[in-house]
């Protein structure tokens, strides 16, 4: 008996769409992740890690979709792999299935570090055009999404005890804003 086609796509913000990622390739599950995925802490690849079985197939659109760093991507194959998942990259045409193939693990390791080099270049260049926009005294961060009112209530709630995903839910945000919000501001502990 064969197993499933399990689909993982993801893009780093709610604004981005997955259209293009697997446009195509039937799927039996599909997971989705709208974050980050400068880790392996995503919910859905998660998800998706505890949902695959031996005999399983994982379909993904590129490298860089499952991880941008080198050790993340080889870890995450080899947890796969040696589960007796299949990994397949529909770009790169690359699978991996537990046996050795040296050119594939070239590839990945070619193409992993070209997806962590480019990430640091970008990061790099971002944190350049920041620091020239503060010179010009045009940067100013981002505008807060709460009026102090709100940030008042949302600590307030905090300090009694109300869990933090309550919290979230209540506002409308993540709970990292959530712990963002409730970080001390450097003026406020001058």
């Amino acid at each position: 008996m064969s197993g499933q086609t399990v689909g993982y796509m993801q893009v780093s913000s709610i604004s981005q769409n997955t259209d293009r990622q697997l446009d195509g390739i039937a799927t039996d599950v599909m997971f989705e992740d709208h974050a980050s995925g400068e880790d392996t802490d995503c919910p859905r690849l998660q998800a998706m890690l505890t949902h695959v079985r031996a005999g399983d197939t994982v379909v993904v659109h590129s490298l860089d979709r499952l991880g941008r760093d080198l050790l993340d991507l080889h870890t995450l194959i080899r947890d796969l792999t040696g589960r007796g998942v299949e990994v397949r990259f529909v770009t790169e045409g690359l699978v991996f299935d537990g046996r050795h193939d040296a050119m594939a693990e070239l590839m990945l390791s070619l193409l992993g570090a070209v997806a962590q080099f480019e990430r640091a270049k970008i990061r790099e260049r971002q944190a350049e055009g920041i620091a020239q926009a503060k010179k010009r005294g045009v940067y100013k961060g981002r505008k807060r999404a709460f009026s102090d009112d709100q940030v008042v209530d949302l600590r307030t709630r905090a300090a009694a005890g109300v869990p933090k995903a309550q919290l979230a839910r209540d506002f409308a945000i993540s709970r990292d804003t959530v712990y963002e919000y409730l970080r001390p501001r450097a003026e406020e502990q001058a």
